[in-house]
């Protein structure tokens, strides 16, 4: 079994990933959504929790040489810190906005400016977090290697803003490939499957017609 598809497996086996095609969760957005994804569930697991970090060592190890691992708040933190210590690398996080007290940092740790970061995020949605933080690491000098992350819902828009960006991005599972694992192991019906590709080509569209016929 293919790295990604063991991830995908483990998502669904400790509902990190809920699928509710017929009974959507709502997002903070408004949106309405077939599927909900916390993979801060992972790290109760130790077993699972490994193979996460190996998942994205493999993935850090594509981008070559960099010097240290920045991870995006909140859900991005655990996760780039345990990678950070399975590399023997230095570590930061970079908050969503600076605090508005005490050092006022948004950048938390010591960032080395010039010195190259892989910055890890949990979740690729619409992956406005991720270069959100990428943008304050650069502005406070650090360079940026590329973005890793466990899951990514494989929006296409979010595919172009990392394009756009120029940032190169790696997850270790999507969501054909969650979608091919919950068809597999009975998690979801072929019109369930049906449901959640269209929901993914455009979530606003799908949450507005789910809406107007509830």
């Amino acid at each position: 079994m293919s790295t990604a598809s063991n991830i995908a497996r483990r998502l669904l086996e400790v509902e990190a990933v809920k699928l509710a095609p017929q009974s959507p969760f709502s997002w903070a957005s408004g949106l309405r959504s077939p599927i909900y994804c916390d993979n801060r569930v992972l790290l109760s697991y130790p077993v699972i929790r490994s193979e996460v970090i190996e998942g994205l060592k493999e993935l850090a190890i594509r981008f070559g040489d960099i010097y240290g691992v920045a991870g995006v708040a909140t859900a991005g933190i655990p996760h780039g810190a345990l990678l950070a210590d399975r590399l023997g690398l230095p570590f930061v996080y970079i908050r969503s906005k600076a605090k508005e007290h005490g050092r006022q940092n948004q950048i938390e740790g010591r960032l080395e400016p010039g010195k190259k970061y892989l910055v890890v995020e949990d979740l690729i949605s619409t992956g406005g977090s991720a270069l959100k933080a990428i943008d304050a690491l650069k502005a406070a000098g650090g360079d940026v290697a590329g973005a890793i992350a466990i899951f990514s819902y494989e929006f296409p828009a979010a595919v172009r803003a990392f394009e756009q960006a120029n940032v190169p991005l790696a997850t270790i599972s999507g969501y054909a490939t969650l979608l091919e694992e919950a068809a597999k192991h009975d998690y979801i019906t072929d019109a369930d499957a049906e449901t959640l590709a269209n929901w993914r080509e455009d979530p606003r569209a799908w949450s507005e017609a789910f809406s107007a016929g509830a």
